[in-house]
């Protein structure tokens, strides 16, 4: 939510000797604190240091990369004064801080729920890895998305008119190229739901190998030119990189001769050169035949042909080179389509995925099926130490999440090795994924091998796991007691004993979608032994009656690259401490910079709108502590403790406040005195009208009016006085009145007067129908000489009141 584009957050970290800054902050010194400033770092996760990717990144990079007591790669960099070394997973960790830290700024309340999204092609170790980072950050991820997923669920869930549940789907192409991967997914689409049908991907293809090529061209042409090295020089190379990467983006709008020009690029020479698209794509051909291929694979995997594609959606910065677009909308012979965003269409799937797994927000249900991007085995040794069994559980493309349930038969503890079965995919060197040991089996009381179920799963976040191991314990009753569970694998188990004793393995497969975890049947398969055995009872089993029970195994998981528990409450411990540094420093430099924005704003006004309100002596004074304060901050005053910038801004509004106040009383006090003045002129309307007796007040107590008059003449008194005295005073000394003591008084005489003159006019109840009849029919009793029928025209106090009367409302002061 910052950047050049104020939504764009860059992946960019830069060290200081007091605080790290993040996003533009650090982008700004990619030159100037070069050595200290990474970016790129999410390609070295899982990654240990020896691997030949990380070998071939080094030369590319202006920050020194390590190898951690773990063999993984970390990040050097000097930091408050001291040269640190930090992971890779610790310094994702300070951008998700940073992200973290501006969600909460601007929804007003914590934030700890996220998803993240990661490359399709990350492997167990990378993904792992990534996880581990979101909890240094103080966040809880609700699921690792692979991006290409995101940008499916992004296109798909706004989407009104997709297939219903039983028709045929859409099929959709989305192809995703960025700065440094290119990623390729087929996905059908029904309506609420999305199914990945395969991926393909080009792990190093992306924007910047397009800059390279610049930077390479650029680097030769200068050198021959120039007789500049510039290799040998990280701030020209970077300064270089960044004009390219600018010139790069022109191109991808003009097809005509564009300069490239650089002032005291190095040795204090300016260099300039020319480039235009054509001669690029030629430099780029090489690039460019890498388009298609993962194009073709992806198809191909998910046995589609071009016309059974649907629409071809485009995201990522680098699907605006032109020649890129044209390459893939040559391959599918249809135009491409540009409705997602192409720089957030993985954040707002991500944003949306978070939605609908929070109970806060109702969104639209959709489902997603994603793909395990290879294949994983298991492998094994057998009981008979003939060697090792090995048997693919989730095959490439096979739906996840989920859970499989495999059972082996065993004596004792076993262990288990997860691999991917083919490493020439894999863009990683060690097809390693993990060893589970299944602790604690034990044989039958008979002696026999027990039957021991193990699940393992591919979960939400796309992780391998064996997630729980349990033991079938079988209890052997007599024969007229009526058994709970026949147990039918005996015979086969035999067969498994005789035949190379290796240990059977079927399979009971329950898909799991992430939505509702609710387990569908389950379907047995076997994957050793005959296919016809029958499932009967062997005979001599006939008799035997079983009830069997389970009891749950602990596993112990030696992970591939996984950070240990202590390491990880490390890690968390010194992000707190590194955030609390970073916050002490910004209120340091806010309290900096409020002294510098002081000086600088009272030397305009006090040649500016507080002119009149200084004297001359008292400005000379004020402006010679003005200018040595200046001079101090970029002096002895340039580093300091917090508490030494509170002082002196206190110090300087010593002599400036009594002046800002004095302007300030002068702005208020002649408004706050008119309103006043209105109010007093308003109360002797009503004292007047009252002693000319007319109707609107006459219901009002004389004692309580002569109250009101003297409040009035009292404030009138006081007002007069007051105007009087200020007007014979300077501007330059301190107000004989201030605004505060006239809103008081305008309070107090309010506070007197109104609930006087406001009170409301007594109400006269009409005279009852007798009253009427004897005053219309004339004298009653003998009483002569009463009024007649036009009394109550007369208006006498038992009138009934006239409409007027009826109408008139409380009195308003005006």
């Amino acid at each position: 939510v910052e950047g050049q584009n104020h939504r764009l957050a860059l992946a960019c970290i830069s060290f200081g000797p007091k605080n790290r800054s993040i996003g533009a902050a650090a982008k700004s010194q990619v030159i100037s604190n070069a050595k200290n400033t990474v970016q790129g770092f999410k390609r070295f996760h899982g990654r240990a240091f020896s691997d030949p990717f990380v070998e071939a990144e080094k030369s590319k990079l202006a920050y020194d990369i390590v190898q951690l007591p773990t063999g993984l790669t970390g990040i050097k960099v000097k930091y408050m004064e001291e040269e640190r070394n930090f992971t890779t997973e610790q310094v994702t960790a300070m951008l998700l801080s940073k992200l973290k830290e501006t969600a909460e700024s601007v929804l007003k309340k914590p934030v700890v729920d996220c998803v993240v999204s990661v490359p399709c092609f990350y492997t167990d170790a990378e993904r792992r890895s990534v996880m581990d980072a979101t909890q240094i950050a103080g966040l809880n991820c609700l699921r690792l998305m692979n991006e290409t997923t995101a940008v499916a669920l992004a296109y798909g869930i706004y989407k009104q008119d997709l297939p219903a549940l039983e028709e045929k789907p859409r099929n959709v192409v989305f192809v995703d190229m960025g700065h440094s991967s290119y990623q390729v997914s087929v996905c059908a689409f029904n309506r609420g739901k999305l199914k990945v049908l395969a991926t393909a991907f080009d792990t190093t293809l992306g924007g910047r190998k397009f800059d390279e090529v610049l930077v390479n061209h650029f680097c030769e042409e200068f050198g021959k030119k120039y007789k500049l090295d510039i290799k040998s020089k990280i701030r020209a190379l970077l300064r270089l990189s960044q004009e390219c990467e600018k010139l790069k983006k022109l191109m991808s709008a003009n097809a005509s001769d564009l300069p490239l020009s650089i002032e005291c690029f190095m040795n204090d020479v300016d260099v300039s050169g020319t480039m235009n698209r054509g001669k690029f794509l030629e430099m780029c051909d090489d690039l460019l035949a890498r388009v298609e291929p993962p194009l073709r694979s992806v198809l191909e995997q998910a046995r589609l042909k071009k016309e059974d594609i649907y629409a071809v959606e485009i995201v990522g910065g680098a699907t605006r080179i032109p020649a890129v677009k044209e390459k893939i909308s040559k391959f599918f012979g249809k135009e491409l389509s540009t409705t997602l965003n192409a720089d957030e269409a993985v954040t707002r799937g991500c944003a949306l995925q978070c939605a609908i797994l929070s109970p806060a927000f109702k969104v639209r249900e959709f489902s997603i099926t994603d793909v395990v991007p290879y294949p994983i085995s298991l492998r094994w040794n057998s009981p008979a130490e003939e060697g090792s069994s090995d048997c693919e559980v989730f095959s490439k493309n096979h739906a996840a999440p989920f859970s499989k349930v495999l059972t082996f038969y065993r004596k004792e503890p076993f262990t288990l090795e997860a691999y991917y079965s083919s490493p020439q995919d894999l863009p990683y060197p060690d097809p390693a994924i993990a060893q589970f040991s299944v602790q604690k089996v034990t044989p039958q009381s008979d002696g026999s091998s027990s039957k021991v179920k193990v699940k393992v799963r591919v979960n939400v976040h796309g992780i391998f796991s064996v997630s729980s191991a349990s033991l079938v314990e079988v209890h052997k009753f007599e024969e007229n007691e009526e058994p709970m569970e026949t147990d039918q694998n005996a015979k086969e188990e035999e067969k498994m004993q005789v035949d190379q004793e290796e240990p059977h393995v079927e399979e009971q497969q329950q898909q799991t979608p992430a939505e509702n975890k609710a387990e569908t049947e389950e379907m047995e398969t076997s994957q050793a032994g005959s296919k016809d055995k029958k499932m009967d009872q062997p005979p001599q089993a006939k008799k035997a009656k079983v009830k069997t029970s389970t009891v749950d195994l602990p596993i112990e998981n030696q992970l591939l690259w996984q950070i240990d528990r202590e390491m990880l409450n490390l890690y968390i411990e010194n992000e707190g401490k590194m955030i609390m540094q970073d916050k002490l420093e910004k209120e340091r430099n806010d309290a900096k910079n409020a002294v510098e924005e002081y000086v600088y704003e009272m030397r305009d006004k006090l040649s500016g709108e507080y002119e009149k309100f200084v004297s001359e002596d008292d400005r000379n004074t004020f402006t010679l502590k003005l200018e040595d304060t200046e001079n101090w901050l970029y002096e002895d005053g340039e580093d300091q403790p917090k508490q030494v910038y509170v002082d002196k801004l206190a110090e300087l509004k010593n002599l400036g406040q009594p002046i800002k106040i004095r302007f300030q009383e002068s702005e208020e006090r002649p408004k706050l005195f008119e309103e006043l003045g209105k109010q007093i002129q308003q109360y002797m309307k009503v004292i007047s009208s009252f002693k000319n007796k007319e109707d609107q007040y006459d219901h009002l107590d004389a004692a309580d009016m002569v109250k009101v008059e003297k409040s009035m003449n009292e404030a009138m008194e006081w007002m007069n006085n007051k105007l009087n005295l200020q007007n014979k005073q300077s501007l330059t000394v301190d107000p004989v009145v201030k605004a505060k003591e006239i809103e008081a008084k305008i309070k107090e005489l309010t506070n007197i007067c109104n609930p006087i003159i406001s009170k409301p006019k007594p109400k006269v109840e009409p005279p009852k129908e007798e009253q009427k009849n004897a005053e219309q029919n004339g004298p009653v009793d003998g009483q002569g000489d009463s009024p007649g029928p036009q009394a109550s025209e007369q208006g006498t106090d038992t009138a009934v009141p006239s409409d007027s009367d009826k109408k008139l409302p409380e009195m308003d002061i005006d």
